[in-house]
């Protein structure tokens, strides 16, 4: 007893520590992700509100307007009239570019890790070397040149070559880590089974790596929406181009154009991908979570 009293004793007298200092580390951590959400939502959220404020709200500077004003919209797709057609291109150019870049990815991915062809290795270091180099900007002539010779300059659809191009090398290497988590012994199950190689790869790895598509998607999804160098080089006539291309015009004084009518712009530039990225987003970060990016 007289040992238990000493013990209780020396609890007792020991201070207790508030909730603050209990969760100061979850408190911390909070507050930073907090803090970057705030920078990114911000800019994001001015841009909104800019985009429904009336001329004389705008000139004010203050951030919530007196007037909403939702007729810069209808300004927008009045003043750019290849507006339609410019959404069209970016949204044909960015699903040919998700969908031929995924295709060409998961069949690299899947033969380069289950099939384990010669020279492998030297294909795999030669994508890591390739993410080291600005190839959009050092490959931009010799792509001119290629689309010149081809016919495909000024023409929508064959921006979806070089775009495919540029994003190829990180995809393959995400489904080649995707498909690396798909233990080879139920791939060799398949094949003593009587499973064929591409009854394999649907039936069997693909579903097994379908967290590693979505990430592909989103990646490839965001390079080619938000694509310009190549889109203002390859394509001269407005109705060719896609919407980032047609941001920038607005920008540089393509017609009367003051704060609100180019925050609606933009706005109209931006929001499918934050739609598409919205939809995605669990299943992306679900695939992060399961090694899709590790080496």
């Amino acid at each position: 007893m007289a040992v238990a009293d000493i013990a209780s004793a020396g609890t007792e007298s020991m201070p207790r520590q508030s909730w603050f200092t209990r969760n100061l580390a979850v408190i911390l951590r909070h507050g930073i992700i907090n803090f970057f959400m705030i920078v990114i939502l911000l800019p994001l959220a001015w841009v909104l509100i800019m985009s429904v404020k009336s001329r004389p709200d705008a000139m004010r500077g203050d951030f919530w307007p007196r007037k909403f004003d939702f007729t810069t919209y209808g300004y927008v797709f009045q003043k750019i009239e290849t507006l339609p057609v410019n959404m069209w291109n970016s949204i044909y150019v960015t699903a040919g570019t998700v969908l031929l870049t995924t295709v060409c990815a998961v069949l690299a991915g899947y033969a380069l890790v289950h099939m384990r062809p010669r020279g492998g290795g030297i294909v795999v270091a030669a994508l890591l070397a390739s993410l080291y180099f600005p190839t959009r900007v050092v490959s931009i002539i010799s792509i001119y040149e290629i689309q010149n010779s081809l016919g495909l300059i000024n023409s929508t659809m064959g921006l979806i070559l070089p775009y495919v191009t540029l994003n190829l090398a990180i995809s393959i290497l995400i489904m080649r880590s995707v498909f690396q988590l798909v233990p080879h012994e139920v791939i060799e199950a398949a094949k003593v089974d009587g499973a064929g190689p591409w009854r394999t790869l649907l039936t069997i790895a693909l579903p097994m790596a379908r967290n590693g598509l979505v990430v592909i998607f989103i990646v490839n999804f965001v390079t080619a929406w938000g694509e310009f160098l190549l889109c203002s080089t390859l394509t001269n006539d407005q109705e060719a181009r896609t919407m980032p291309v047609v941001l920038a015009g607005a920008q540089g004084g393509l017609g009367q154009w003051t704060w609100p009518n180019l925050a609606a712009v933009y706005m109209i530039v931006v929001m499918p991908g934050i739609i598409a990225f919205t939809f995605a987003q669990k299943l992306f970060f679900k695939g992060l979570a399961e090694g899709v990016v590790k080496g």
